[in-house]
């Protein structure tokens, strides 16, 4: 099991998601912004080694404006011995990279100029995961998307659109209930008609179900994910006590962590924590697994 948080670390004081005002779009400002976003992924990088969290969802914002038309700047090519060589550190440390593009990616979109727009947003991920020479267990994670009035439709419509998408974003995309339109089951379709794995996410399913356990809906999700997939990824948090329903914790509550654990006894899958305090969390749950012997103390 590889423990992990999304994108950003609050103890090393950087960021890996510099941007700036698209107005003020110039080449050269798109490389210096790279160079930076590159340089603080690195630092991450080696902090998860130090500490053995081998898990990373790596920032959506890595290359400012990748996917939009005024991005002409060959970053993959002028980037490529760097991308390389954070690939081969990533692989020879036996970690585990995806990618989880924003809520405005929309497949299913009824509206063919966001879907072409999210095709192009979903290839730039796919472009990074290459870039990195990481193999097809580096997923990219999506959620089904609108209903527009009709989930039938809105379901069928998604399965039609993979087939569109190009084949280095269909060998990596991964689909992930939500907290309240697709269901654990509705994804479990999607998965049927496409072969994408399900992303089991827990907080989501407390939320948003058809009345089935965590149990039962982690290992549903978990049987979609063939071997050269990689194990299943879970996304995984909880309620924020005192704020509103869906608000994810701002640190997490090991007891809850524990009885999650405890409903997927006996499945092998590594966890992405989506709790606000990102590493300090992950450190906790990596002790937490310990203390269960659900992972080794040193990898």
């Amino acid at each position: 099991m590889k423990v992990g948080y999304p994108c950003l670390n609050r103890s090393i004081g950087c960021t890996p998601s510099r941007t700036f005002r698209l107005a003020s779009y110039a080449d050269g400002r798109l490389a210096e912004t790279l160079r930076a976003n590159l340089d603080c992924l690195e630092r991450i990088l080696e902090y998860n080694r130090a500490h053995h969290l081998l898990f990373l969802r790596i920032t959506s914002d890595l290359v400012p404006f990748a996917s939009h038309p005024v991005c002409a700047f060959p970053w993959q090519r002028e980037f490529a011995p760097r991308f390389a060589a954070l690939g081969r550190f990533i692989r020879r440390q036996g970690m585990r990279i995806s990618m989880h593009p924003d809520q405005f990616t929309l497949i299913n979109s009824v509206d063919e100029g966001i879907f072409r727009r999210s095709a192009a947003e979903l290839e730039y991920h796919a472009r990074v995961l290459d870039a990195l020479g990481l193999d097809d267990t580096a997923r990219i994670q999506v959620h089904a998307g609108g209903v527009y009035g009709d989930k039938a439709a809105a379901v069928s419509r998604f399965c039609s659109r993979f087939e569109l998408l190009a084949g280095a974003v269909r060998r990596r995309l991964v689909v992930e209930n939500d907290d309240r339109l697709f269901t654990v089951a509705d994804c479990l379709e999607i998965s049927r008609r496409t072969g994408v794995p399900v992303l089991f996410d827990s907080f989501h399913h407390q939320l948003n179900h058809r009345g089935e356990s965590t149990a039962a809906a982690l290992a549903l999700a978990a049987a979609t994910w063939k071997k050269k997939d990689g194990p299943p990824m879970i996304d995984y948090s909880s309620q924020q006590k005192g704020a509103r329903p869906g608000r994810h914790a701002e640190s997490i509550d090991l007891r809850h962590f524990g009885r999650f654990i405890a409903a997927g006894s006996g499945l092998d899958f590594d966890i992405m924590l989506e709790i606000k305090d990102k590493e300090k969390s992950a450190l906790r749950a990596r002790r937490q697994l310990v203390k269960m012997k659900r992972i080794p103390e040193s990898p």
